[in-house]
This record gives C-alpha cells, sequence and structure tokens, in this order.
C-alpha cells in the first residue's frame, strides 16, 4: 500500500510543482507521514528530495551563480545541522498524551506536534500573497541561509523562504532556479548527514527499493509538469493542495497519524 500512496503522490507532487508554489517535499512530506514516524518521514522524504535536487542540477546547475549559492550556502549548511538536531531531540522526547480512537491506539509526541504546525504555517504561507510578494534585500542572504537552512533541517520546509531572499538577489531566471536548486541539494545533504548518524541508517537500508521508486516517481512527474507548460499559478490546486496539507496536519498533530 505505502508503494502505490507514495509513489502516486511522488509523481502527482513533482507534477504540481510546474503549476502551484508548493515544492516536492512540502507536498511529499504527508504521504511519508501517513506511513511513518514524523522524524522518519522527513528523513525519507529528504533522500527523494536530494535525488529529485541532483537530477536537475545535471539540466541546469552550471547556470548557478556560485558567489550566491556560497552566500547563502554555507549558512543554511549550518543551520540545516541544527535543524535537523532539533529534529533528533524531540524525536527522543517522551509523548505528550496518548489515547485511544476507533479502537486502535494514538500517541501525541513532540516531534509530531511541531512538523504538524510547521506543514500548517507554511502552507499558510504559500496562500497568502502578501508572502508571495515578498522580497528581502540581498544583504541579508546569510540571514536568509540560516533560516531556510534552520527550518529545511528541521521539517523540510525550505523552498518559501530561500525563493523570498533569493528573489531581490539580481539573479536572471536560469541563474536562479540554478542556484535554488544547488542550495536545496547541500541541505539536504546536511541534515541527512545529521539524520543517519542519529536514527536513520536503518530506516534507510530497511526502505531503498521504496525510496528508489519514489524518486523515480518523481522524475517522471517531473518531465511530465516540463512538457506540459511552463509554471503558471492555478490557484484553485493550490487552495486544494493547501486544504489536503492542513488535514494531514490535524491527522498528524493529533497522533491519529
Amino acid at each position: 500500500m505505502e508503494y502505490a500512496v507514495i509513489c502516486t503522490v511522488a509523481a502527482i507532487a513533482s507534477l504540481l510543482t510546474f503549476f502551484t508554489g508548493f515544492g516536492l517535499g512540502t507536498m511529499l512530506l504527508p504521504a511519508f507521514a501517513a506511513f511513518f514516524a514524523a522524524e522518519t518521514a522527513v528523513a525519507l522524504t529528504a533522500v527523494v528530495h536530494l535525488l529529485n535536487s541532483l537530477f536537475k542540477l545535471l539540466l541546469v546547475g552550471r547556470q548557478a551563480n556560485l558567489r550566491i549559492a556560497v552566500l547563502f550556502g554555507l549558512p543554511a549548511i549550518a543551520a540545516a545541522a541544527c535543524g535537523a538536531a532539533v529534529l533528533v531531540w524531540l524525536a527522543n522526547l517522551a509523548p505528550l498524551a496518548e489515547y485511544e480512537f476507533a479502537g486502535g491506539a494514538a500517541r501525541v509526541t513532540p516531534v509530531a506536534v511541531v512538523v504538524a504546525a510547521l506543514m500548517l504555517l507554511f502552507a499558510t504561507l504559500e496562500l497568502w500573497p502578501r508572502f508571495k510578494r515578498l522580497s528581502i534585500p540581498s544583504a541579508f542572504l546569510p540571514a536568509g541561509g540560516v533560516l531556510a537552512g534552520f527550518f529545511g533541517g528541521l521539517s523540510g520546509h525550505q523552498g518559501a523562504l530561500r525563493s523570498a531572499f533569493l528573489v531581490r538577489s539580481g539573479l536572471e531566471k536560469g541563474e536562479f532556479i540554478a542556484t535554488g536548486v544547488v542550495i536545496a541539494a547541500v541541505v539536504d545533504l546536511a541534515r541527512i548527514a545529521v539524520y543517519a548518524r542519529n536514527f536513520f541508517a536503518l530506516e534507510l537500508r530497511a526502505n531503498g527499493a521504496l525510496l528508489a521508486a519514489a524518486a523515480g516517481a518523481a522524475l517522471l512527474g517531473s518531465i511530465a509538469g516540463n512538457r506540459l507548460l511552463e509554471k503558471v499559478s492555478l490557484r484553485a490546486i493550490e487552495v486544494a493542495v493547501a486544504i489536503a496539507l492542513a488535514v494531514v496536519a490535524a491527522g498528524l498533530g493529533s497522533g491519529l497519524l
């Protein structure tokens, strides 16, 4: 069941990145969260996101602006490791509550509550017109790296913040996309290294086939989306995705998932 659900979501989510402001990780995380603990779902999503970013690097990496990538990416790497360490710490805390629901046991854990809250927060930001128009002066790029890296390490939500800081850095469209992909990849590498040292190594080996299938599905979705049309914004799809994210976040935060 998890193969069908996760691969289908990976393909659709990857395709929808061409039509909405939501990134692959934002939409894929709920699918993993339906089958795995919150911290494992974040880590598994990170691997698929990294593989997708590496594929994009092969296509557009040469256009990246190395100065901006370093200025934003170096702080992001350090912050991503810190965010990942916070995720590990939260995962080791005792449950906040336990109860029975529909004949089954539900556990409300601190890590699930935090990840669910961040899912809701970033879904809301993606729908907020003022946030989409937000552009921050390039002098604050290192600070942007810290923010995007930290939340990237904690829950995988890095794209929206990264774009807000890069949009006024004077990059052309190709440079903007390629530089963002470089930064996303190094953040993923930094956080996966922390996850693997603490709780993820066994899960990675046990779910290698699932990750490969999900990455392949995401790749097919990217190819299909790229062939359909250039990136546009379809408000109805964005709202539908945000509602779905809110439902999953509610289930995750309440212990039902």
